[in-house]
Formats: C-alpha cells, sequence, structure tokens
C-alpha cells in the first residue's frame, strides 16, 4: 500500500512540473533584458535560444545512464537544483559566450528534469491507480503564467534582473522543498550486469513500440509548438485580421490547452489514453483543416481551438505509455518530442516560404492526423472504464 495519501503525492509531483514551467518562463521573460545587456543581434537571440533547445535534445545519453543510477525521484531534486544554479548564472554571465554556455547547460537540465518527473507522474499512477497526468502537464502551464505575472511585477519595481531572479531563485527553492517529502521512490539505482545497460539502450532504440511511441510525440509537439509561433502571423497575414485580434490565436491555443489537459484525466480514467489520444488528434486535425478551408477570423479561432482541445492530452498519454516500457524508452521519447518541438516551427517556415503559409499551417493538420493513426498501434495501459474520484 502507498504510504502517502493520493493528495499529498500528486501534488509533490505536481510542484516539479510547476518548477520547470516556473523556472523557463522566468528567464526567457527577461530575454529583452538580457539581449540588451549583452548587446545582442536578432541572429544571436536565436542562437541562444537554440542552444537551449539543442542541450534538451542532445541530453538523452546523460538521462538515460542517470535514470539507472539515481533513478527518477533524486535525478528530480538533483537536475531542479542545477536549474537554479543556471538561473543565478544567467543573472550575472558578462559576455555572450558565457551566456550560451549557461543556456545549453538549461536545456540539458530541463532534458533530464523533464525525463525525472515524466517519470514520478507515471510512478504516481501506477501505484494509486489514479490518473494524473494530463493535470500535471496543466500545471506546468500554471508555472509558465505565473512566472509571466511575478516577470511583469517585478519589471515595474526595478529593471533588475539579478533582484528578479533572487526572488524567483527563492520560490523555486520553496517549490522543491514543498515536492521534496511526497515523490514517490519508485526506481532505485540499477544494479544490474555492467552489459545490460547497453542491452537496454539498444532494445529501447531498436523497439518498433518505442519508435511508434516517440512518432507520436515528435508529431503531437510539432502541433503544439507550430500553433504557438505560428497562429499570430496566420491570422495577420493570410486571415487579415487585425493588430488587436492577431494574438487571440495564441491565447485560444493556450487557455483550450489548459482547460482540456484540466478535464483529460477523467476522459482517461472514462475512456482509455488510446481512444483520448485518437480521438483529440483526429478533433484537432480535422478542425484545423475546416478553418483552412472556411477561412475567417471566426472559423480560423475555432479551428485554432480545437486544436488546443486535441492536442492537450496527446503528450501525457505518450510519457505513460513511454514510462511503462522503462527509462531508456522514456528517454528517447522524450528526446524525439523536443526535436519536434524544435524542428516543427522551422518546417512550418519552410514549407511557408517554399509554397504559402496556409500550405504551412495544413502541415500542422497533417501531424495531428499522424499522430492519430500512430496511436492506433501504440499498446496503451487498460483502464477501468470507471470515473474515479479527483
Amino acid at each position: 500500500m502507498p504510504e502517502l495519501p493520493f493528495a499529498r503525492a500528486k501534488w509533490s509531483v505536481a510542484a516539479l512540473f510547476c518548477f520547470l514551467g516556473f523556472q523557463y518562463g522566468t528567464w526567457i521573460s527577461r530575454l529583452p533584458a538580457l539581449k540588451s545587456r549583452l548587446d545582442l543581434g536578432a541572429g544571436e537571440v536565436g542562437l541562444l535560444l537554440m542552444a537551449c533547445g539543442a542541450g534538451a535534445a542532445a541530453s538523452f545519453p546523460l538521462v538515460a545512464v542517470l535514470m539507472r543510477r539515481l533513478g527518477s525521484r533524486r535525478l528530480s531534486l538533483a537536475s531542479a537544483g542545477c536549474l537554479i544554479a543556471v538561473l543565478a548564472a544567467l543573472s550575472a554571465v558578462p559576455d555572450y559566450p558565457l551566456a550560451l554556455l549557461a543556456v545549453c547547460a538549461d536545456g540539458v537540465a530541463v532534458g533530464c528534469l523533464n525525463v525525472a518527473m515524466n517519470a514520478q507522474g507515471a510512478a504516481l499512477e501506477r501505484t494509486y491507480d489514479r490518473t494524473a497526468m494530463s493535470q500535471l502537464h496543466a500545471v506546468f502551464s500554471a508555472g509558465l503564467l505565473a512566472a509571466a505575472l511575478l516577470a511583469s511585477a517585478v519589471t515595474a519595481l526595478t529593471g533588475s534582473v539579478p533582484a528578479h531572479f533572487t526572488v524567483a531563485g527563492a520560490l523555486l527553492l520553496l517549490l522543491l522543498g514543498g515536492a521534496r517529502p511526497g515523490l514517490p521512490a519508485h526506481q532505485e539505482p540499477d544494479s544490474a550486469a555492467p552489459d545490460e545497460p547497453k542491452r537496454r539502450v539498444r532494445r529501447a532504440l531498436t523497439s518498433g513500440t518505442t519508435l511508434l511511441m516517440g512518432c507520436a510525440m515528435a508529431f503531437g509537439t510539432i502541433t503544439e509548438g507550430a500553433m504557438n509561433d505560428w497562429s499570430t502571423l496566420y491570422l495577420e497575414d493570410v486571415v487579415e485580421a487585425s493588430a488587436s485580434v492577431a494574438p487571440l490565436g495564441i491565447a485560444v491555443v493556450s487557455v483550450t490547452m489548459l482547460l482540456a489537459r484540466v478535464c483529460a484525466d477523467r476522459w482517461r480514467t472514462r475512456w482509455g489514453d488510446g481512444r483520448v489520444v485518437r480521438t483529440g488528434s483526429a478533433v484537432a486535425a480535422a478542425g484545423l483543416a475546416l478553418a483552412l478551408l472556411v477561412g475567417g477570423v471566426v472559423p480560423t479561432l475555432l479551428g485554432f481551438a480545437c486544436v488546443g482541445l486535441g492536442a492537450a492530452a496527446v503528450t501525457p498519454c505518450v510519457y505513460v505509455a513511454a514510462a511503462g516500457r522503462g527509462s531508456d524508452a522514456l528517454a528517447l521519447v522524450a528526446a524525439m518530442g523536443t526535436t519536434g518541438l524544435l524542428g516543427g516551427p522551422a518546417l512550418i517556415g519552410f514549407v511557408a516560404g517554399a509554397a504559402s503559409l496556409t500550405l504551412g499551417m495544413a502541415t500542422v493538420a497533417v501531424s495531428a492526423l499522424i499522430v492519430t493513426v500512430t496511436a492506433c498501434w501504440i499498446p496503451w495501459r487498460a483502464r477501468a472504464a470507471v470515473l474515479a474520484e479527483t
């Protein structure tokens, strides 16, 4: 029997998700100040962001080793501590090369915490036989929002980045302290034969099921990332929405995704992860495709809402499925998801440059459709068809 009540363990794991969202939102919200202090151009800022993503994508081999040696609980705490240190470093870096190094280290730590906290969420569901992962991902979004609000409040009082990051670091320490006692200790350090970890990594890399999960994760994150990066431009340039209406594209996607993630664990309990992923990604593909065909501001915003609603539960469900196949599979699937998140917006830009932005957005609908097809072949964990109290 679990030692802690479900609610206590759930909020401990949720604190990790909030931590990651808050840490990322904190430094990204002060990117203009960092740009000004280091006297960076647009290209240098783009390279800075790419360094963060590259560090996260390249962290797969390290994460696989650390998950086996430390377990997800200790890796979560260690990587979270590193992220606080990176935040302190970013507040004081004197030049651009050191900023690149700090942001790359941030990406590696994010990759570690991302895998470890999702392993914690999957362990929470297995231990208590309750769904929670979608709500945990909703808490990540709440952490991003809280970071933005804090940045706005602190900037109104002082333009000092060190002062802002000191306050944020203190709040992150409080989150980490609150999370630590209730984290599930589901995975102990690996005591297998010396050559067994290498065999398991090879199995993770060559397993057809793991690759299917990675494909679903990659195209699911392409759908999410592309909508965040291109929805405003599509509304302004193609639909010819006003400057005040165009930003509503991101708002509609974000709000519907957050609300859907709050409710998605009940859907998962009632209908199962497989049906939720297949139905949701199909809704996203069909809704966006119809919006592109019909045109107009209102149909486009409704189509964007379908994407937020349908794509919300894809990544949480795939993380749970991947965690059930071991830490190596989870690390690989997470790395493929990061690759999709990084490569998706660039792919849309390439298609838009070669043809049109409408065709580029149609690529997003195709990505959601690929998730639907892929999800038909993934062996999802069976769940009782009852609505659990959460």
